[in-house]
């Protein structure tokens, strides 16, 4: 824990944003070193234009390998371009516009040349491709995000999102990254640019106008509940203002402010500045105001996450929001599909397998990244999807897809519904929870750890674990692909009765990630958690 987490960044902590954005286009990438490479992390390629990670010439080559996967897979209709507040993602953005011009692809921006949240462009690609199925046009939208979501002001991310509005596949980002690392070899021979000239697109009224679909926002205006959302300085602030005066909510714009340098932020548990909406140390200047607000929550850069701060319970833990979330939904959407299950990641908290099973639904437990809930999400057989890292979506109230990528403002404003409705907050709820089925401890352990490490821990199979015990119950599942769709998980779960812990490397930043859960108490916990760190040391590089 750095000394300093929790306290307001301070003036040596700040990036310079103008050097950042110097060396995105002076430096070039060196392609026989794997740290400058193009890679496809859980969510798209992220990196620094400082390590030159992150350059003009990644964004070339990903963007006109994404032109030319699209090719191959017959998508002909618009590509919709969005950006969040990094730094970065603006000069990305530029970049990105030129080789779809280049490359006589029809773009189209925001119209108030303003940041998108990441649902805010799933939502309108899956708006879009509903419009031209109606009208049997063929051509479909699909859409590039510029993001590293909460990662630092120094990274800049970059993502696709094909016609069906979510994360691209594994198939498809391996294609788009080899093909992209193959043009940044040639010297971007073959990268097409041109003026770029887009048209416009206003996903914010798009969005904004639909969320009466899929929330009952005048439960949450009638309720005159108190709300404050701050938007930690992300793509989300405009939005949320919108929204308030739209449907006449109640709710203060904590914070407006944008700055691609973020000195309003607390530093998070490594001393790294961090918009990580779920972290009690990112999250401390907005739980320095707990006590003003019926609900408070808050965003990451592009809104795809949330964080949910109750009055009498402070910061929510991601899978007790996400276990009040799914109980509440499937009692009160009348409307979905009587056998559409609910997915969960694989590290998130067996409380919500609790839940789901007195509700009497499917449960469908896949790796970590959002892309495994699309399928579902699309057909209807998921309702919701959700992730331990405070991301989650699910389906209008009618039962069809609302959204297919992560959406932080609708589970923030369902926080608000909940207790609109039932007269509980949603950790007054999951108190009524615990009582139910017990109380669960849950912790991560982060831990830095190189690409050695990190592919160690991602190869993790059964013979790592030598003991036929843990925290001292039996052994029931030793697990290196999720129950619900047999996928690889990139790491190791082990589980009993009462406990289990996940090992995998992280998929977006240089860390190692260690999940824990037990039933039978925090001191059991950590008994698991050390058993768990022994694991991973016997396969960590020396």
């Amino acid at each position: 824990m750095h000394e300093r987490a929790g306290t307001l960044a301070l003036a040596s902590d700040l990036i310079d944003v103008e050097a950042l954005v110097a060396d995105y286009f002076r430096l070039t990438p060196d392609p026989s070193n794997p740290a400058q490479r193009v890679v496809f992390g859980t969510s798209g390629h992220r990196g620094s234009a400082f390590d030159a990670a992150f350059n003009e010439a990644h964004i070339a080559a990903i963007t006109q390998a994404i032109v030319e996967y699209r090719a191959s897979q017959g998508i002909t209709g618009p590509v919709l371009v969005a950006r969040d507040t990094h730094a970065l993602s603006e000069p990305a953005e530029q970049t990105v516009l030129r080789v779809l011009a280049g490359n006589g692809v029809v773009a189209l921006a925001d119209s108030r040349n303003a940041p998108v949240p990441t649902p805010a462009l799933s939502h309108a690609v899956i708006r879009l491709n509903r419009l031209a199925a109606q009208a049997g046009d063929p051509n479909l939208a699909d859409g590039i995000v510029l993001t590293p979501s909460h990662n630092p002001p120094r990274d800049g991310g970059i993502k696709y999102n094909p016609p069906h509005g979510g994360p691209a596949d594994t198939d498809a980002t391996s294609w788009i990254a080899n093909r992209a690392n193959a043009l940044i070899e040639a010297g971007l021979v073959g990268v097409r640019r041109a003026e770029p000239n887009p048209e416009g697109y206003d996903f914010r009224e798009h969005y904004v106008a639909d969320l009466g679909s899929v929330l009952d926002m005048d439960a949450i205006a009638a309720s005159g509940l108190r709300i404050g959302a701050d938007p930690l300085g992300g793509a989300s602030a405009e939005y949320w203002q919108l929204i308030a005066e739209r449907y006449g909510l109640n709710l203060d714009v904590v914070n407006p402010e944008v700055d691609p340098r973020w000195p309003f932020m607390s530093l998070d548990w490594d001393g790294k500045i961090r918009m990580d909406c779920s972290s009690p140390y990112a999250m401390a200047g907005v739980l320095a105001r707990q006590a003003e607000y019926d609900i408070l929550t808050g965003n990451d850069a592009d809104a795809d996450r949330h964080g949910i701060v109750t009055r009498d319970g402070g910061l929510m833990n991601p899978n007790h929001f996400l276990a009040v979330a799914i109980d509440y939904l499937y009692r009160h959407r009348p409307d979905w599909p009587a056998d559409a299950g609910v997915g969960k990641t694989l590290v998130s908290s067996s409380m919500i397998d609790r839940v789901v099973a007195a509700l009497g639904r499917p449960l469908i437990e896949v790796p970590v990244g959002f892309k495994w809930f699309v399928p579902g999400l699309v057909d209807g057989s998921v309702a919701f999807g959700g992730e331990e890292s405070a991301g989650a979506s699910f389906l209008r109230k009618d039962g069809s897809v609302w959204s297919t990528d992560k959406d932080g403002l609708l589970l923030c404003l369902l926080a608000a519904e909940i207790q609109a409705v039932t007269g509980l907050s949603p950790s007054e709820r999951y108190e009524q929870l615990v009582a139910e089925h017990g109380r669960p401890a849950y912790a991560r352990q982060d831990a830095p750890a190189d690409a050695a490490t990190k592919a160690a821990l991602g190869k993790l199979n059964p013979a790592a674990v030598t003991t036929t015990h843990l925290g001292g119950d039996p052994i029931i599942a030793v697990l290196t692909e999720a129950p619900g769709n047999g996928a690889g998980i990139g790491g190791l779960k082990v589980v009993t009765e009462f406990a289990w812990f996940a090992a995998r490397p992280s998929g977006t930043e240089d860390v190692a990630k260690v999940y824990a859960e037990s039933f039978r108490g925090p001191e059991h916990l950590s008994h698991i958690q050390a058993e768990a760190q022994a694991v991973v040391r016997s396969v960590t590089p020396k």
